[in-house]
């Protein structure tokens, strides 16, 4: 199975889409820009989400739940974020359908059921939060509000690819209010931080982190942090972004509080949130040629355990001491299958296996039970050693550190020789088109100049490093004053 995947030096994006659908992640939908995220898919979002669920809850958050659909005058109420997001919203405009009496067995809108105001089906949930907030908010004894909800969102997309662009995906949102100004940025760094450690302890995918420019930064916020990560094709992807709100939103809905003093003012606003995009990370960071590779952390099955026998008296023998594995390896905390089907043979098993990244296999056979062994596979290094029963479950757990500490070095390194610094154009295209990845270079702090380059080289800029040496120096493009270094790429 796995064989018949293009290779990624190919054709990348071939890989990566043939690749989602061979390993059962998640395939195209009736509803053209959709997908169907399939049950192996959904596994590993659910350990995303298990993992961020219990970060967000230990900085004090709670999860809430708010509706689908927002009142076109509650979405525009502010201008920027409305503004922002228009060009990808879906909107009701109707409430019923009824029989076409032009066509029998055929339904149609029913003219006569249009709403007296639309509704946006939310890509973006602050308007109605925002407008929810203003009956919850009275006094500083109110505050902080610190909720995040998950949930589906709409941004109509055309040019989809699966996990990465789809008109609807799933997410979390966080939305926080707060007293003061610094009190609300210091939420919004920490959820950028919150993000990044799920990254890289997790996920096994470095990341930097930093703020948006102003041009890249989301509609209606003062300040976007990010986390952005380097694919294998040299892309940039950003993973997370953390936005400082200001007290844009609590003007646009009025949304005051009576402070210590007993004065009025509005309060000030945070938004956060990652999305089923992180599966199209986790899948361009790690995997290969063979298929999916996947850190023992967010693996549905971290070990597979296949039987190798001729008959029935050979697997009832092995299934005993399976039994035996399976119950030692659990009471670990690791999760294991154990592959008896027998409408397979070992070999399409361990395809199916490798395809879908279990990052550890074990096999045993009946020469394994006389010699009290078994056969060790990893996925990460495609090695095999044939190790002892004795002490097996401690191996066990030493290999998942192990696998999950490699993957996150392979990526760093990778990261790491692919963060280029230029000081003239011209060598800028040449790292853009011949070696890729993340350029560090001088920009003259312009939108002007931004977009130009942008236009001309399809490269944005990522971010504005937190860890950054302050440098001074000129722009690439410009060649007016700079302050510092920016990191540019192409991006998904």
């Amino acid at each position: 199975m796995s064989k018949k995947l293009t290779s990624r030096s190919e054709d990348y994006s071939k890989w990566y889409n043939e690749l989602v659908v061979k390993a059962d992640l998640a395939e195209n939908s009736a509803v053209r820009g959709c997908m169907v995220i399939k049950p192996y898919g959904y596994a590993i979002w659910e350990k995303m989400q298990a993992e961020l669920d219990r970060m967000f809850k230990e900085t004090g958050h709670q999860n809430a739940y708010f509706p689908l659909f927002v009142p076109k005058s509650l979405f525009e109420a502010e201008e920027k974020n409305a503004e922002g997001f228009a060009k990808e919203c879906a909107v009701v405009t109707h409430y019923r359908l009824q029989n076409d009496p032009d066509k029998p067995g055929k339904l149609r809108v029913d003219p006569e059921a249009k709403l007296e105001e639309e509704l946006v089906v939310r890509p973006t949930s602050e308007a109605i939060i925002w407008n929810t907030y203003k009956n919850w908010i009275q006094s500083y004894r109110d505050l902080p509000i610190l909720v995040n909800q998950w949930a589906n969102v709409v941004r109509w997309e055309m040019r989809t690819r699966l996990f990465l662009r789809t008109a609807e995906f799933l997410w979390q949102e966080g939305h926080t209010a707060h007293e003061t100004e610094a009190e609300a940025i210091a939420e919004a760094k920490q959820m950028n931080e919150v993000y990044a450690t799920f990254a890289e302890n997790f996920m096994a995918i470095p990341v930097i982190q930093g703020v948006k420019t102003e041009s890249e930064r989301f509609a209606g916020a003062v300040e976007t942090f990010c986390i952005e990560a380097l694919m294998q094709d040299g892309k940039a992807l950003q993973a997370g972004t953390s936005h400082f709100l200001g007290q844009n939103f609590a003007k646009a809905f009025d949304v005051k509080y009576a402070n210590k003093e007993g004065k009025q003012d509005y309060v000030w606003a945070t938004s956060w949130g990652v999305s089923t995009r992180l599966m199209g990370a986790l899948i361009m960071t790690h995997s290969d040629d063979n298929g999916l590779v996947l850190p023992p952390n967010l693996a549905p099955n971290q070990v597979v355990i296949v039987p190798i026998y001729k008959n029935e008296e050979q697997l009832d023998a092995i299934t005993e001491v399976v039994n035996g594995i399976v119950k030692d390896l659990r009471s670990k905390h690791i999760t294991v299958k154990y592959d008896s089907r027998d409408t397979l043979r070992p070999g399409a098993k361990f395809a199916q296996h490798e395809l879908q990244g279990v990052p550890l296999r074990i096999a045993i056979g009946a020469r394994d039970l006389e010699n009290g062994t078994v056969e060790l596979a990893r996925r990460d290094t495609l090695t095999k050693e044939v190790v002892s029963l004795d002490g097996l479950t401690d191996k066990v757990e030493g290999l998942m550190t192990e696998i999950q500490e490699s993957l996150f070095k392979k990526a760093l390194d990778f990261r790491e020789s692919h963060i280029t610094e230029v000081n003239s154009f011209e060598e800028f295209k040449d790292v853009l088109e011949n070696k890729t990845g993340f350029i560090s270079a001088h920009w003259d702090g312009t939108p002007e100049t931004e977009n130009k380059i942008k236009e001309l080289t399809k490269a944005t800029i990522r971010c504005v490093p937190f860890v950054n040496k302050e440098e001074s120096g000129v722009c690439v493009y410009t060649g007016a004053p700079s302050k510092g270094r920016v990191l540019f790429a192409k991006a998904y």
